[in-house]
């Protein structure tokens, strides 16, 4: 019998440029239908900027400012959708995310939940999503998660963090603004773009790489290298927004490793953020990414960043176990790492050992 491949879904329109932003009112100019709205989430962070007042709304269009300092939660899209549903009287035109991947990820799990049925907990996993979206585009304002051309949407549940991960999570159009990242704060910006960094070492390393992941893989690498081994200079943004972009296509045909998977254990029990309990990680996982991280402890020198120590240190026994749990349900991204053999290899002892230095 031939070899299955995968069918790979990618975002089918892409607008890129220093004031691209300024074409998201003719590109939906393009799909509206004169009836439904538009939904604008936006991450509040921009409640008091002017970006507000350049969004392109039109007749009943709806603006909802979004909170998300927290990881999203299947309880918030959950709620986001029964309001949209309330205040339009029906399914919307579509839904319009911008900020970072938090956001990116909330408008694609609301526009699956609009026309997908029960919680968005449901569909914590693979290929679960039965029904199409509706119309949803993703206009990043941080780079690095790669969640703007990624079929994943990375939502914290009552038992696990996980994503809706789906053919219908890909954004329909994105818009890919350079000047919209410009001024995101450090350590935000390093920690978000750490997330692309770490995408492609554990891609590159990983038991799932073919020519069309490395491609994408190492130039999203080279990129990373040129932003965060030199002083930032004014093509900084653009190559940073590219190498997000890049690095979600490479895992979008391979898939991450031992870093997220015990990432996600911290950020769901300790709550921290996804960029931050990443990098958290990373700096202690030698065993499975030597070069890599030591070429990220240069990149903190250099960027003047420093992590936080003893993370895991206060956490009681009964977190810990959680923690372990988490990170050890995520069977592809240890597939990924260490090969069909990962539950002989990574043991709970060994997880444990690994959580103790963080």
């Amino acid at each position: 019998m031939a070899q299955a491949f995968r069918n790979l879904a990618v975002v089918p329109r892409v607008v890129f440029g220093r004031g691209s932003f300024e074409q998201l009112d003719g590109i939906l100019s393009e799909v509206r239908d004169g009836g439904a709205p538009f939904v604008f989430l936006v991450d509040d962070v921009f409640a008091r900027r002017d970006l507000g007042a350049r969004l392109p709304l039109r007749g009943d269009d709806r603006l909802m400012w979004v909170n998300v300092d927290r990881e999203p939660r299947t309880s918030h899209v959950d709620e986001l959708v029964q309001r949209i549903r309330q205040d339009c009287g029906g399914l919307p035109r579509g839904i319009v995310g911008i900020g970072g991947g938090s956001v990116m990820d909330l408008a694609k799990a609301v526009s699956l939940l609009l026309t997908n049925p029960g919680s968005a907990a449901d569909y914590q996993g693979w290929d679960l999503i039965r029904h199409r979206a509706v119309y949803h585009a993703g206009v990043p304002t941080l780079s690095g998660t790669g969640a703007e051309v990624s079929r994943t949407a990375v939502l914290i549940g009552p038992q696990r963090k996980l994503g809706i991960n789906s053919d219908h999570t890909v954004f329909d159009q994105v818009v890919l603004d350079p000047e919209l990242i410009r001024d995101a704060p450090d350590p935000q910006r390093f920690h978000t773009a750490m997330d692309c960094y770490f995408h492609c070492i554990e891609a590159l390393a990983g038991t799932y790489l073919n020519a069309f992941s490395r491609a994408y893989g190492e130039k999203a690498l080279d990129l990373c290298r040129e932003v965060f081994l030199h002083e930032r200079d004014e093509s900084s943004d653009e190559k940073l927004m590219m190498a997000s972009y890049c690095g979600g296509m490479s895992i979008a045909y391979s898939q991450v490793g031992a870093c997220h998977a015990m990432s996600y254990g911290l950020s769901y029990v300790l709550g921290l953020r996804h960029g931050l309990a990443n990098c958290v990680a990373f700096n202690q996982l030698e065993e499975f990414y030597r070069a890599g991280v030591h070429e990220f402890r240069r990149m903190l020198e250099l960027q003047r960043i420093e992590l936080p120590q003893g993370v895991t240190h206060e956490a009681s026994a009964a977190q810990l176990e959680k923690m372990i749990d988490v990170a050890l349900s995520l069977d592809p991204l240890w597939l990924n790492c260490l090969g069909p053999d990962w539950k002989d290899r990574m043991t709970r002892d060994r997880a444990r050992e690994l959580y103790s230095r963080m």
